[in-house]
């Protein structure tokens, strides 16, 4: 079942639920979401009004035509012929960029100037509405020209798809859909209101007459009248688009929008058929056998109520006039009867085989709203009807009961509002119980446990206290409990990379602090007595500590010391948070007879890989911190998700020397920032991809971020990856130097051709010469 959210607006009030909501709150009550779309319209494209509209004169199936879009008039080329017939249509003007990434520009069509583009619904990225452009009316709202297109509710809309079990059949109709809303989210629906007004007041008895045969099954009413012309709406052609509704003509598009609006199977005929030798329409419903009512029209067989219409007899649009049919009947009876007698469905067949809504005359009205608007129609005053006496189901509710089903205590005056929301009738019977009467478009419901399923869906499952066996203890998975997990997960990770844990104090030297330009505790807030005069203020970083158990390592002769640490650390006013710092010094492994006895001393990019096997994927840029130990050419920001959250570098010379230990690197970075987030998952391509390899000349004193920079900000779907493979520099290069990229290119859609993967290296070229000043090499 597919609905729009401003078709569910004219029944319910949702301008105070947002999308997210009305997600979460069909999913809860059982209608299931498939999927759900917001329709945008992109900027400049406007409501235009077509001034003139002449031949062009070298080309027979285009038009010159004068359009004022607002801002002025402009001269626009259309090839499409339905725009002879237009008033007011969408107008892409210069600058809007549809969907393809098709950009409006000023063109020339066989030497004709063009300002714009008239557009087809195709073309906005709303459903297919049949050939031609779009023809607008005020169906949509008042039109103003200029206006741009999307700020329309009912064009950009939402599209909700329903995934409905088989015995939901009150559900499909945009009104059964908001009843349901009504009751999850406590909302009054919105009363239809339409007065007919007659334009024939003779009756209907004196042109039309009814007789029945058989034990009747169906209730039927037909309305006549007598139809001058029938025009089409823009609004209703487009709701139908959206919900995925195909109509033959323009008078079969009302009807399936009366139908999927209210759910009442409606039915048009072409009245010729049913007239007798007195020029009189009689229609004989005539019971074949249970479940099978078959409309006669001078003995043929025009119909089977809710399965099937002859093609010579459905009405069209040359139809002068109309006989209108509203039905129900009973699905359960229905489907068996059908199945057994083999008989020809339609699309009509699959909504009253589920359970069609038996108010007919609501779908009527509905249907007659929309022939007043859109056609010019005589109705016959009064109506042609069968009633059939039906048995509606009674249920006996105790609220004992259902709170024993559900297993919460529901108060009875709650039950009461939810049912009678839903559309039971209720009759009190005792202080805890009453009497449900189940309406018929809910032929599903038979027990109280099938009411007790109807409380749970509106309250909402989830909102069910879970009650656990006395002896189970409570969850207590919390925020803490998630840190704690994660944390661990990076303790395992940093010993598997061959870093060893440093467990320290939260108090660090303030001298050594101050030394290095950490900042310090405000006095006020210092330590009032501290456990030893090296320990005397709360860390501002964790590297202090690292390097003193660097120190001791040394004196212990260790030749390699790869040491972190996760801890808290202070600000000068006492705010706390964590980081994880590493510092890695000597040799880059231990001595084996692989490298011969003699390691090599730990490196950068050694250092960094081994940072990366812990924290996982970042980026570096410049260095902005500012501290005593940061080696001044050796040193970046770490990035993560995009934001700046710590350092890495090679320790400074000097404090190398002070502290007396070999070449060390060292990275202090937020730990919040390495928390997990959740993923969501993105496709991935079935094609197969290509590398490819880009050598630039560019100036020896840029970096590699900074073409990264520029790489990453290019916005190419195909282009999946980037990676610097080689950086070469030499005297015949003088003052530049050569840098070799290599790029991933892969579609989601189709094999790569030359010609794409030459149009994205041709486009990063473009952006590496204007952006870098490069060359080719």
């Amino acid at each position: 079942m597919i609905i729009t959210r401003s078709w569910l607006q004219e029944f319910i009030d949702l301008s105070n639920v947002s999308n997210e909501t009305l997600y979460e709150t069909f999913n809860s009550i059982g209608l299931e979401v498939d999927s759900l779309s917001e329709i945008k319209i992109v900027e400049k494209v406007v409501v235009g009004k077509i001034l003139s509209c002449e031949k062009h004169p070298d080309a027979d199936k285009l038009n010159v035509c004068q359009i004022d879009v607002g801002s002025g008039t402009r001269q626009i080329v259309c090839g499409a012929a339905n725009v002879v017939d237009a008033e007011y249509v969408a107008v892409a003007t210069i600058g809007a960029v549809l969907p393809g990434n098709f950009a409006i520009k000023h063109a020339k069509l066989r030497g004709v100037e063009s300002e714009g583009m008239v557009c087809a619904s195709s073309e906005l990225g709303l459903p297919d509405m049949g050939k031609g452009i779009m023809i607008l009316d005020e169906s949509i709202g008042e039109l103003e020209v200029g206006r741009e297109f999307g700020s329309y509710e009912k064009v950009a809309d939402t599209i909700i798809e329903l995934e409905l079990t088989a015995n939901r059949g009150d559900c499909l109709s945009v009104y059964g859909v908001a009843r349901d809303l009504s009751s999850a989210l406590d909302i009054e629906m919105k009363p239809f209101e339409y007065k007919q007004e007659e334009k024939m007041k003779l009756g209907i008895a004196r042109a039309a007459e009814i007789h029945t045969e058989g034990q009747m099954d169906a209730d039927l009413c037909y309305k006549l009248a007598t139809v001058e012309s029938v025009e089409s709406s823009f609004l209703v052609n487009l709701r139908l688009a959206m919900v995925g509704v195909e109509a033959k003509d323009k008078l079969a598009s009302l009807f399936a929008y009366a139908t999927h609006a209210t759910g009442v199977i409606l039915r048009g005929y072409e009245s010729s058929c049913f007239h007798n030798e007195e020029n009189k329409v009689v229609v004989l419903p005539t019971a074949k056998a249970k479940g099978i009512t078959e409309i006669l029209a001078n003995g043929k067989g025009c119909s089977v109520v809710g399965v099937n219409q002859t093609e010579e007899s459905i009405a069209t649009d040359e139809t002068k006039e109309l006989l209108i049919e509203a039905s129900y009947i009973n699905p359960d009876t229905l489907v068996e009867a059908v199945s057994t007698a083999k008989l020809r469905t339609d699309e009509l067949y699959y909504k009253t085989s589920r359970g069609s809504n038996p108010e007919l005359e609501f779908g009527l009205s509905m249907l007659a709203s929309l022939m007043d608007n859109y056609t010019d129609i005589s109705c016959y005053e009064g109506s042609l009807n069968v009633n059939v006496e039906r048995e509606h189901a009674t249920v006996i509710v105790d609220a004992n009961e259902i709170s024993s089903i559900i297993g919460m205590d529901i108060e009875l005056s709650r039950i009461v509002t939810i049912l009678q929301k839903l559309g039971f009738e209720i009759s009190k019977m005792a202080e805890d119980a009453v009497a449900v009467v189940v309406p018929l478009f809910r032929h599903d419901i038979k027990h109280i446990q099938d009411v007790a399923e109807e409380i749970v869906r509106i309250i909402g499952i989830n909102n069910i206290e879970a009650k656990p066996f006395v002896f189970a203890e409570k969850a207590r998975l919390n925020d803490v409990t998630a840190r704690y997990k994660a944390k661990k997960e990076f303790k395992n990770r940093a010993v598997g990379a061959g870093y060893y844990q440093n467990v320290s104090y939260v108090f660090s030297d303030k001298t050594l602090l101050q030394k290095y330009g950490f900042p310090v505790t405000e006095e006020a807030l210092e330590l009032a007595n501290p456990i030893a005069e090296e320990l005397n203020t709360l860390r501002s970083t964790l590297l202090i500590n690292l390097l003193n158990a660097v120190k001791r390592n040394v004196s212990y002769t260790k030749k390699s010391i790869p040491l972190f640490e996760i801890g808290a650390v202070f600000t000068p006013k006492r705010e706390q948070s964590e980081v994880i710092s590493f510092v890695f010094s000597g040799q880059s492994e231990g001595e084996n007879v692989r490298n011969a006895g003699k390691p090599t001393t730990i490196d950068f990019s050694t250092f960094t890989q081994k940072v990366g096997a812990v924290i996982g994927a970042f980026e570096l840029e410049p260095c902005t911190y500012e501290n005593g130990l940061l080696h001044p050419y050796q040193s970046a920001n770490v990035i993560v998700d995009g934001k700046v959250c710590g350092f890495i570098s090679k320790l400074h010379p000097t404090v190398q020397e002070a502290y007396g230990v070999p070449v060390t690197f060292i990275a202090e970075i937020e730990f919040d920032a390495l928390l997990p987030k959740h993923i969501n998952a993105t496709p991935i391509s079935k094609f197969q991809g290509v590398y490819k390899d880009l050598s630039v000349v560019i100036d020896k004193s840029m970096g590699y971020y900074e073409v990264a920079k520029v790489l990453n900000g290019l916005e190419l779907d195909m282009l999946k990856d980037i990676y610097p493979v080689d950086i070469y520099e030499d005297e015949a290069l003088g003052d530049k130097k050569s840098l070799t990229v290599r790029f991933f290119i892969q579609s989601m859609e189709k094999t790569l051709e030359d010609a794409d993967i030459e149009s994205v290296m041709a486009e990063i070229m473009s952006a590496l010469e204007s952006e870098c000043n490069a060359e080719l090499r």
